[in-house]
């Protein structure tokens, strides 16, 4: 076998079977399981970016490649290294950035691709070089963060395997990373568009879903099940771009399957027909092992879970992907775990798993509060030294529809934030903080009284080393009896999930609930309709950070906030130059004469 340290790629397409009714390509990914040979290294990668036309669902349309690849090329490392991406903007009119999801970026706060916030947007024709460290095992991706990048098809996978001398608790013969994502026949441009237009323009739910960028559009590859005449069944044959990857395995084997989901707004549930799937990962921290028949994964989330080949050699299986948490007007997408050596194309004696209702919240709740630290992880701090609440609500500003935070819509400035802490420069954001709390008599359950909102550039600063609770608050829409999910992502740290409730969360009440013995460390959390979500941290990290929720059109509409960090610390750090070449950033280096500080 490869040792996977040494393979650029975690996909290997086999030869389809040419006597098939469809054409498949076929996905393998079985790699070396056990403790690294390998001293750390530094890993060099040159990529460009640009647009390529592609066919992500068999409907060709504009998708952003990087190197010519959608979606972008497998990142494999293994903790220690350093990962280092020169990065060519080959965009004719856009800047670009890449956020590397789930990655701390311990002491790199400059390279953790966030426009406006790390870094400037890099020009069209600029090169920029991401250089930071992996330090920790796990499922991870990466995405653009300017603008609606990644809706546009801006992303793939970073899979960090463990260290020389580390052993991961639990064993497997092979292992498949599937990353899923939704995609649209209109543009990104169109949709950011609709979005910040007098009246509001929603361009609708995704065309289809897609597993590892591929995805079929107004056909169905279950179509004998569906006993339906409107519903075609795909056919592949010259068309590899949309044809489904095929997971190849062998029977009576353990495999670990690496679930990402980069999608710009659908939460998703995953099955696999006959199997049981045992969760062991959750946003590169190892849990406490679980069975469950499907998986609900959320916006900026990842996992790994265990799936053994102990089902009827002679079949194949469907693996589905279905929407949860809206109105499902969205096909599923289909896949087959192809049982070796039958042929890729024969069709599952069943018909696929059926999706959960995508308003059933308590399955939901029931899978996240399953979710709890493998013994021996580390556990939060007993107390915190600082509580923030955070209201999510939809409001009005100037006739646009926004989403706000404490009534307040996330509008970021030319200047990023990690420059102006680093030069002390006053006037680059708003000077006031943003509320730390909401009022007490808000009424979460019903639209706002009033629902016009501001728009700001404040931010949260944090001291050092100190713990911090948040408590994520959610509420009913602009429309009556509407709330909807939001899944938050921290960057720059993982926090501790300690609990989820209905309504408004109370401390009186509700503090003896959260669980100090045993929570998850993540760095993506969810709230659900009407409830809270508490989560501690440390603030160990400097640097500026974005919260936000990681549905791509919220975000654009300015649901989120920024946390500072450390900022005597960021004052001290050598930030390259070109990461802060705009705004007041760009006219102070040029009146000092540029370069690295």
């Amino acid at each position: 076998m490869t040792d996977p340290r040494n393979d650029s790629s975690s996909v290997r397409p086999l030869r389809s079977d040419l006597a098939a009714k469809w054409c498949i390509v076929v996905l393998i990914s079985v790699v070396l399981v056990g403790p690294s040979t390998c001293a750390a290294k530094t890993r060099h990668l040159r990529w460009e970016v640009d647009y390529k036309y592609w066919s992500p669902d068999c409907v060709e349309g504009a998708v952003m490649s990087i190197n010519g690849q959608f979606p972008g090329p497998i990142i494999r490392a293994v903790v220690g290294d350093t990962i280092s991406v020169e990065l060519t903007n080959k965009l004719a009119t856009e800047g670009v950035v890449i956020h590397w999801h789930g990655i701390r970026q311990l002491g790199t706060p400059w390279a953790d691709g966030t426009a406006s916030i790390s870094q400037c947007p890099i020009n069209p024709g600029e090169i920029f070089t991401y250089r930071f460290k992996v330090d920790k095992a796990g499922t991870y991706f990466y995405h653009g963060h300017y603008g609606m990048q990644r809706s546009a098809g801006l992303y793939g996978s970073l899979i960090v395997q463990a260290g020389e001398g580390e052993k991961e608790p639990f064993h497997y013969d092979g292992e498949f990373n599937l990353l899923l994502s939704d995609w649209w026949h209109k543009s990104s441009h169109e949709q950011e568009l609709g979005l910040s237009s007098v009246p509001f323009r929603w361009i609708g739910e995704p065309q289809s879903l897609l597993i590892n960028g591929r995805g079929q559009y107004n056909c169905s590859l279950a179509a004998s099940y569906r006993n339906s005449t409107s519903t075609a069944q795909c056919q592949f044959r010259g068309r590899e771009q949309c044809a489904p990857f095929i997971l190849p395995v062998l029977p009576n084997k353990t495999y670990r399957l690496r679930l990402a989901s980069s999608t710009a707004l659908a939460s998703l549930n995953l099955a696999i027909g006959g199997h049981k799937m045992v969760v062991v990962e959750a946003d590169g921290n190892f849990v406490q092992p679980f069975a469950v028949d499907d998986l609900d994964i959320y916006s900026g989330e990842s996992y790994s879970v265990l799936i053994t080949t102990d089902q009827d050699p002679r079949q194949n299986y469907w693996i589905a992907v279905g929407v949860r948490g809206r109105p499902p007007n969205t096909s599923q997408a289909l896949t087959v775990l192809n049982y070796r050596p039958n042929s890729a194309s024969k069709l599952p004696a069943s018909p696929p798993p059926t999706t959960p209702l995508w308003n059933d919240y308590n399955h939901s709740k029931s899978f996240s509060t399953k979710i709890l630290a493998l013994a021996g992880s580390p556990r939060p701090p007993a107390t915190h030294d600082r509580r923030i609440f955070l209201l999510n609500t939809q409001s009005k500003f100037s006739g646009q529809t926004k989403w706000s935070i404490n009534n307040i819509s996330l509008s970021l400035p030319p200047t990023p934030y990690l420059g102006a802490l680093k030069y002390n420069l006053h006037g680059a954001f708003e000077a006031r903080s943003p509320p730390e709390s909401f009022p007490a008599d808000y009424d979460v359950m019903h639209q706002p009284a009033n629902p016009n909102t501001t728009v700001g550039s404040g931010i949260y600063t944090l001291a050092l080393n100190t713990t911090v609770d948040i408590i994520l608050q959610n509420a009913n829409t602009l429309s009556a009896n509407t709330s909807e999910i939001h899944p938050w992502h921290l960057h720059g740290h993982d926090f501790w999930v300690l609990g989820y409730g209905e309504g408004k969360f109370t401390a009186e009440d509700d503090d003896k609930r959260l669980n100090l013995k045993n929570p998850p460390l993540r760095n993506t959390a969810v709230i659900f309709p009407y409830g809270w979500t508490a989560l501690r941290f440390v603030a160990d990290n400097p640097g500026a950070w974005a919260f936000h929720c990681h549905i791509e059109p919220h975000l654009h509409m300015g649901m989120g906030v920024v946390l500072a960090v450390g900022a005597d610390a960021v004052g001290k750090m050598k930030i390259p130059s070109e990461a802060l070449t705009c705004g007041l950033t760009a006219k102070m280096m040029a009146a000092n004469n540029g370069g690295h500080s």
